[in-house]
């Protein structure tokens, strides 16, 4: 059985388009759904899970279907497991030690970033946060050694910059404890 360690997004200036490419894409292949929603300024994300090939021919048929109003999109063929509840908002962070964020102007580019922090450096993904009461940005923070932060918000700022999506990057060596009351 084929490993479902693949995520795909796409995000859209449309929301009746939205739904358009949602359906397209659980038609498409054996996909999980596991967000489709508005987020601010008028947007529509849906983001699937699934073996590499699903998600791929998904993201495939969500393209064709919206190509009118696509804002970003990505395949991640072996996504960091932290993403998920990162995303969901139930990582457990009992203290900070610094603390790294990076900033950008779409979901889909935040999402790459914070997977790429991930990977890059032993660090734990405190919260991924995607566009609601953000203007539509997103941002994702990390937590770990100065030495290991400052690596994973290198790697996750010059993949959203690859984009141009980069609104800002910040590494805090010894946050204040009341920094972690006002994440998550």
């Amino acid at each position: 059985m084929p490993s479902k360690n693949s995520i795909g997004l796409i995000e859209m200036g449309s929301i009746a388009g939205g739904f358009l490419v949602c359906d397209a894409m659980l038609k498409a292949a054996d996909v999980e759904l596991v967000l489709a929603r508005t987020i601010c300024s008028g947007k529509y994300m849906v983001l699937i899970r699934g073996d590499v090939g699903s998600v791929e021919a998904a993201v495939r048929a969500g393209q064709t279907a919206g190509s009118f109003s696509i804002i970003d999109t990505f395949l991640i063929p072996n996504v960091h497991e932290s993403i998920f509840p990162a995303i969901a908002g139930i990582t457990k962070v009992n203290a900070l030690e610094a603390l790294g964020i990076i900033e950008s102007f779409s979901v889909a580019s935040l999402i790459e970033g914070a997977d790429a922090m991930a990977k890059s450096a032993q660090v734990q993904l405190v919260e991924v946060r995607l566009a609601m009461a953000l203007g539509g940005k997103a941002f994702a923070s990390v937590t770990g050694s100065v030495a290991a932060v400052t690596a994973a918000v290198e790697a996750g700022a010059a993949m959203v910059g690859r984009k141009g999506l980069l609104v800002n990057k910040v590494i805090i060596p010894q946050p204040r404890p009341e920094l972690l009351n006002e994440m998550i």
